[in-house]
Formats: structure tokens, C-alpha cells, sequence
């Protein structure tokens, strides 16, 4: 009995589309669990704003709380003028946190898991930073690449140093972070799991008491997990409000 941790991240098509050329254009299990997110989502706003009331029922009160996070996230990293992007911000952390939790399912696909969508997301921030710095503060912008208080001596090393980062290091780094903590984290899922079954199915009654060590961890790992997920979606939130700070406010 092999133990096969990558094939839960296999895209799948689900139906065809249509066809560019001679690339096939499919709906994919990979479509379906980002539509059930944006659903999920969707049924929580509109459920929370839909009869609000003085004494918030429960899917109100989810409802207000996210919003006052993700609003203080913005405010405390951005400024209040960062509350421009709130819409943004929202977006990206509801999607992002509730797609990890929805992954953690058993059987379930985790949308965030594959660098292509993390890529995505982290790429729609790094335009939107370098679009909104250069309408907002013109070549004043790249005032970014040069902090001040930088030895004469140095500063040609540093300016390198910071062009490199914004347009390499940052989108890569933001991308790579949520891809491969999610990536990681399932795969260590499956393997101890799969060491429960394959204890029981190898050694008998004496393998099942065998698999309780392996069990209790893969417990562990999945409570762990739910704060992953979480954790995963605030940072890369607070990334993207710390880099639009840099669009509003370029000088260091």
C-alpha cells in the first residue's frame, strides 16, 4: 500500500470549455473549489448584512468582526488612506483564508497550494503598488529605491539591493510563502495518515494499536493546520497592506 502524498494536488479537468488552437480551455477541480470559495464567502457577507440587527446574530457577528480586522490590518500598516484598498485587502484575505480551510477536508483540493495561484494574487498586488505609486506620486515614486540617510558610498549598492527586491525578491517571496506552507503542511498530512492505514493493513490488529502514535500526530497536524491556514492568509494580507504603504507613502 503506497503512500502517495502529491496526488491530492493534481488538477483534474472536470468538462471542457472550448479550445484555443490546440490548447483545450477546461473547467478544472481546481475552477470549482475557487467558486465554492467565492460562495462560501458570498453567503457569509450577504447573510451578516442581510436583517442586520442590534444584537448581531452569528453570521453577523462573523461578518463584523472580519471587517473590523481587516480594517485595523489596513489602518495600522497603510494608514487610513490605505482604507482605498480595503476592498482589495478584504478580497484577498477572505479568499485566501477560507480556500485553506476548506482544503483541510478530507478529499478536499486547496486551491492555494499551487504556485499558480499564489503567483496570481501576489502579482495583482506588485501592479497594483507600482500602477497607484506612479498615478499617485509620479517619478516621486521611486523614491523607494533610495532611502535616506544612506552613505554616499554605498548608496549605489543599496539602490541595487532595493530595485532588486521590489521587482524580484517581494512578488516571489509573497507568492513562494503561502504556496509552499500550504504545500508542506498537507503533504505531512497524508504521509502520517497514510502510515495509519498502512500499519493496519500490514501487521493486522497489531498495526492498528501501532497506528495510534501516527494518528495522534496527524490530529495534531490538522489543528495545527487550521492555524496555518489563518496564520497564512494574515500575512499575506499585511504583506500587501505593507507594500501599498510604500505606493502612499514612498519616502522611507
Amino acid at each position: 500500500m503506497a503512500i502517495d502524498p502529491i496526488h491530492q494536488f493534481k488538477i483534474e479537468p472536470l468538462f471542457t470549455i472550448g479550445h484555443i488552437g490546440h490548447q483545450t480551455i477546461a473547467f478544472t477541480n481546481s475552477s470549482l473549489y475557487m467558486f465554492l470559495t467565492v460562495a462560501l464567502i458570498s453567503i457569509l457577507m450577504i447573510g451578516g448584512v442581510a436583517g442586520r440587527r442590534l444584537v448581531p446574530g452569528r453570521l453577523q457577528s462573523i461578518a463584523e468582526l472580519t471587517y473590523e480586522f481587516v480594517a485595523s490590518m489596513i489602518r495600522g500598516n497603510a494608514g487610513a488612506e490605505g482604507m482605498w484598498f480595503f476592498p482589495l485587502i478584504f478580497s484577498l484575505f477572505m479568499f485566501i483564508c477560507v480556500s485553506n480551510l476548506v482544503g483541510i477536508i478530507p478529499y478536499a483540493f486547496t486551491v492555494s497550494s499551487h504556485i499558480i495561484v499564489t503567483a496570481a494574487l501576489a502579482l495583482l498586488v506588485w501592479c497594483t503598488v507600482l500602477i497607484y505609486g506612479l498615478y499617485r506620486n509620479g517619478l516621486k515614486f521611486f523614491k523607494i529605491f533610495v532611502p535616506s540617510g544612506v552613505p554616499v558610498y554605498i548608496l549605489p549598492l543599496v539602490v541595487f539591493i532595493e530595485i532588486l527586491s521590489f521587482f524580484f525578491v517581494k512578488p516571489v517571496s509573497h507568492s513562494l510563502r503561502l504556496f509552499a506552507n500550504m504545500l508542506a503542511g498537507h503533504i505531512a498530512l497524508k504521509v502520517f495518515a497514510g502510515f495509519v492505514a498502512m500499519l493496519g493493513v500490514a501487521f493486522g490488529a497489531i498495526g492498528w494499536v501501532g497506528g495510534v502514535l501516527p494518528l495522534g500526530l496527524t490530529v495534531a497536524l490538522t489543528a495545527l493546520e487550521l492555524l496555518v491556514a489563518f496564520l497564512q492568509a494574515y500575512v499575506f494580507a499585511i504583506l500587501a497592506c505593507i507594500y501599498l504603504n510604500d505606493a502612499i507613502h514612498p519616502g522611507h
